[in-house]
């Protein structure tokens, strides 16, 4: 493929809060580009890019969907994501792989929380991103609301590229502020058509206006421009749009459409800015890859004719199969191929490679820098590998993996489900690498652990339709933290004779308990020259992997350094298993002896609701002891800010719903972690 052809493409995200619209969108995408020929609702379950039988039933995405459309001479690879906080990690990995985005927000609630973290996830990438303020045909539709929450609470630059003609339910198109040009819709034909006419001429002098404050950000990206406008000579709509796409790839301005797509408005001006303001795979600058001879980092521009380097950012079970989605940076890969897993080690072959059309498959013989592709045949290959050419190793940074918070445990429901589940478990762990899965030593059960109730109830249910195990579940539990209250010094020796050979370390222990959110630091900096580099690093993991578990319930360790103040070397005496052996149980002890406590997971809460009933919402929290951190008033509706412990969070919907008689909704995202209650630390017997 000739550099002009990968000019050509655009790897483009779509994110936002729940409900504002995406899989909508991406639908119309689909039409408008003549990849379907028919529009599909998601309230009716036809959705074509929410293709699971859960998420046409629930109405929501749960999984990240591949496509590829075309706009005039464009290829769009289109990823719709989930917007729920429990599936988080799908949208993570998506922007790892993506160029740009579309962030969609509703014109009535505007910027809500997962609206704010897709966007800091985006921020994290530093992906360049466009905005459609969606529902435009809403009562309470406020555009100017929606750009003022994006300046407060974002803290971005929006351009608004358009102004609406009509409001709330007469809103009938769009004034193209760089054309001066208004756009409307037919409706008899979806929205097809889109009719250009001349500006009427009551709205010329907010038109003219709001063009001033999109040419004034225009003109920060292009001096030329600048001088032009002092000098009051005219633009061309082209030079405006090269000098905003400038800013647009520096990921400091985000232009701002308007539309409805339920309505069928709106949606051809927001594909031609995705093909005229969002970046190639030839525009970011060159990924840093890790050498495999050690000789530090190596850029890779995107390149067809460089070395091959993929990432693998999701692997799908499909069929029981594995399916490999692969954003390719450098290089190209044809079936067939022999690949090697720089993350992982060992080699595989690309036996298959298609380009993805929702679950559907198109089959391709060879895919280059660029693309966005699926491969079958790599059976060790998960999420955050990269994928290179075998006399050539090459490794990428991995991914942002969020920890989960909420667990329950399972067993089959019958005799033949046995020897079943634990294949099908370790399935599910191939795609989500949210899930976590364990054995409770106590009492042999197995835990499965996610990012909230729904995340656990979708994966039940995939259980039983997918792979036809059926398992009884217990309730949900609160994922706790381990921590310490004050430092300790301990000093462990470890002297035993083990198959016949005498094993002997001895590790002097230093815990220090840290801030909130810091972590597990290890710090060996006052022995590293006293130690073979062996025993060094045997050391550190052993350390790292003791904190996983921590002594009290079983739970990981945070927030504490652990300083290891001496390791006397007695040569031809201590032993690689005796310093681990030392390590594992002085940490043990050392924590016990430190104060331990445990921690709760404390969520960030949004709850809107009508005015009328936000005294019973407010009255919920506080049995829940919940901190309000803020009230905004709406007109007829309240939203409700505030940090609530996530003990007391489960089945809150139906709580809501009673004290609202069904009007109010919530959303939540995980904040932090914070002391648990005093009844919780008596339940693992610990003295509040």
């Amino acid at each position: 493929m000739l550099p002009s052809a990968i000019a050509r493409i655009r790897n483009l995200g779509i994110i936002s809060h729940i409900d504002a619209g995406k899989t909508t969108v991406s639908e119309r995408f689909l039409f408008y580009t003549g990849e379907i020929h028919k529009l599909g609702e998601v309230h009716d379950g036809e959705a074509t890019m929410d293709w699971m039988d859960q998420e046409r039933e629930r109405g929501i995405t749960i999984t990240a969907t591949a496509t590829t459309c075309h706009w005039r001479d464009i290829a769009i690879n289109l990823i719709d994501t989930p917007g729920h906080i429990d599936f988080t990690i799908e949208v993570e990995r998506s922007l790892r792989a993506l160029d740009g985005a579309l962030a969609i927000f509703s014109a009535v609630e505007g910027v809500q929380p997962q609206s704010e973290s897709v966007w800091r996830q985006a921020d994290r990438y530093r992906v360049p991103r466009i905005c459609l303020i969606n529902k435009m045909d809403r009562v309470g539709a406020d555009y100017r609301a929606v750009l003022a929450q994006l300046e407060r609470r974002l803290g971005a630059r929006p351009v608004l590229m358009q102004l609406p003609f009509g409001e709330e339910g007469d809103f009938a198109g769009v004034v193209d502020l760089l054309e001066e040009r208004l756009l409307t819709f037919t409706e008899n034909d979806r929205g097809s058509t889109v009719e250009d006419t001349e500006v009427p001429t009551d709205l010329r002098p907010a038109v003219t206006a709001a063009r001033e404050q999109l040419l004034e950000a225009a003109a920060d990206w292009d001096d030329e421009l600048l001088a032009e406008l002092l000098d009051g000579r005219g633009v061309t709509a082209g030079r405006v749009r090269a000098a905003l796409r400038k800013g647009v790839l520096a990921c400091a301005l985000f232009p701002v459409f308007l539309g409805t797509a339920l309505r069928n408005k709106g949606i051809q001006p927001v594909l031609d800015a995705v093909a005229d303001l969002l970046p190639s795979p030839l525009d970011p600058p060159p990924v840093q890859a890790h050498r495999g001879d050690g000789q530090g980092d190596e850029a890779l521009p995107c390149d067809p004719r460089g070395p091959l380097c993929a990432l693998a950012f999701k692997v799908q079970a499909d069929e029981g199969r594995k399916l490999t989605y692969l954003r390719l940076y450098s290089g190209r890969l044809t079936a067939g191929d022999p690949v090697c897993n720089a993350t992982r080690g060992g080699s595989e072959r690309a036996a298959r490679l298609f380009r993805m059309h929702a679950h559907k498959r198109e089959r391709i013989d060879e895919a280059v820098a660029g693309e966005i592709v699926a491969v079958a045949g790599l059976k060790d290959v998960l999420t955050g590998d990269t994928l290179c050419s075998p006399d050539r190793p090459l490794r990428l940074a991995g991914l942002n993996i969020p920890e989960p918070v909420v667990s329950l445990a399972v067993e089959p429901k019958r005799v033949q489900d046995r020897e079943r589940l634990l294949p099908a478990l370790e399935k599910l762990l191939w795609e989500d690498p949210t899930v976590r899965l364990k054995e409770d030593a106590e009492t042999g059960q197995t835990v499965l652990t996610g990012m909230g109730e729904l995340h656990l109830e979708v994966l039940l249910t995939r259980l039983a339709r997918e792979f036809g195990v059926e398992v009884n579940a217990g309730q949900p539990q609160v994922v706790l933290r381990e921590t310490i209250t004050r430092e300790a010094v301990h000093q462990e020796l470890f002297e035993r004779e083990l198959d016949g050979r005498a094993q002997r370390g001895e590790v002097s222990l230093r815990l220090i308990p840290l801030a909130r959110g810091e972590g597990v630091r290890v710090e060996l900096a006052g022995i590293a020259g006293s130690l073979p580099a062996e025993i060094l690093a045997a050391l550190e993991e052993t350390l790292r992997q003791g904190a996983q578990v921590g002594p009290l319930a079983g739970f990981p360790l945070v927030d504490l350094a652990v300083e290891v103040t001496e390791v006397p070397y007695l040569a031809g005496s201590t032993t690689l298993l005796g310093v681990r052996a030392a390590a594992q149980r002085g940490l043990a002890l050392a924590v016990r002896a430190a104060g331990p406590t445990l921690l709760e997971p404390v969520m960030a809460l949004e709850v809107t609701a009508p005015s009328e009933y936000s005294g019973r919402v407010l009255g919920g929290l506080q049995q829940k002891h919940g901190r309000v951190e803020g009230l905004e008033s709406r007109e007829v509706y309240d939203v409700v800010r505030a940090t609530v412990p996530l003990a007391g969070m489960f089945g809150y919907m139906t709580e809501l719903r009673s004290a609202t008689q069904g009007r109010g909704s919530f959303t939540m995202a995980f904040s932090h972690y914070d002391q648990a209650p005093p009844a919780m630390l008596a339940r693992f017997g610990l003295n509040p």
